[in-house]
């Protein structure tokens, strides 16, 4: 089983070709496999998406002006898998497929849907309608598409049922799989690991982070804040959920933290969270 860092979090680390190289060297001697790409963070992006993306906690950096082909192979780290969005692979699949090929990975992404009603079934019910066929079309030229969630997903569409049920229920399994990302679910109030028992062998790749409290001095209140942490030191049952991993025959498990990080760093924070991953997957 393949380990990996997303790209997401190396947005402040990655500004320069130098810069780059160096992070991509520590991922490398901290033992990851690989990284997952963002088409949207190996392109030049626009100056709003920059803006909106940091917003949210989520900097993307100016490291889409770099020759990330490039950089990957002369870091010896693998592209487990390339992150897009929907409507950009139902607009260009062609160009999608070379671009995936040529980075050596066969295994495409949706990051989840912006600016949707997860709790409108019949829009959850198009939803996977369009997986289906562009999971078709990638299938056909050998490549594998995952759907990758977040936390809206739980919202419900009808009595006992949310959206990601219908999205489980009506793609395709030939077409369509899952990358389950476990912090999300726990975030939204769900079980993870009963999701992930749900999904089986269609749970292909996990996205993973813990989740718990960095306090520092006497708290104003004995409500705390929960937030992303580096794994083995939040509260999550990590151990448990890699059994049910194992189980489902995950290819990769993918690290992804948007900030919270020790030291304010993400490097160090991914370097962290390695030490929970040594003696647990093997390549």
């Amino acid at each position: 089983m393949k380990t990996a860092v997303q790209q997401i979090m190396l947005g402040t680390v990655t500004q320069k070709e130098e810069q780059a190289r160096e992070a991509l060297r520590r991922i490398r001697a901290a033992g990851y496999d690989g990284l997952e790409l963002n088409r949207f963070m190996i392109h030049p992006s626009p100056l709003m998406v920059r803006v909106l993306t940091k917003a949210a906690g989520m900097p993307t950096g100016k490291g889409g002006n770099l020759n990330w082909k490039e950089l990957m192979q002369e870091s010896g780290l693998s592209v487990i898998t390339l992150h897009t969005d929907l409507g950009s692979l139902e607009k260009e699949p062609g160009g999608l497929i070379l671009e995936a090929k040529d980075l050596g990975t066969d295994t495409v992404a949706i990051t989840g849907m912006y600016r949707f009603d997860y709790g409108d079934e019949a829009s959850v019910r198009d939803l996977a309608e369009r997986l289906n066929r562009a999971g078709e079309v990638l299938h056909n030229a050998g490549i594998t598409l995952l759907y990758h969630n977040h936390n809206a997903e739980l919202l419900p569409v009808s009595s006992g049922r949310c959206a990601y049920d219908v999205l489980i229920e009506e793609t395709d399994p030939a077409f369509v799989n899952f990358e389950f990302d476990s912090y999300w679910f726990t975030d939204g109030g769900a079980d993870a690991k009963v999701w992930m028992k749900k999904l089986g062998p269609r749970m292909r790749m996990w996205h993973i982070t813990d989740r718990g409290f960095r306090l520092k001095g006497k708290a104003m209140t004995p409500i705390l804040k929960a937030d992303s942490m580096e794994l083995g030191t939040g509260n999550m049952d990590l151990d448990g959920m890699k059994e049910i991993a194992v189980e489902n025959g995950v290819r990769a498990v993918v690290l992804e933290s948007h900030k919270n990080w020790i030291d304010k760093d993400p490097l160090r924070s991914m370097e962290v969270s390695a030490e929970w991953f040594a003696g647990r997957f093997g390549s």
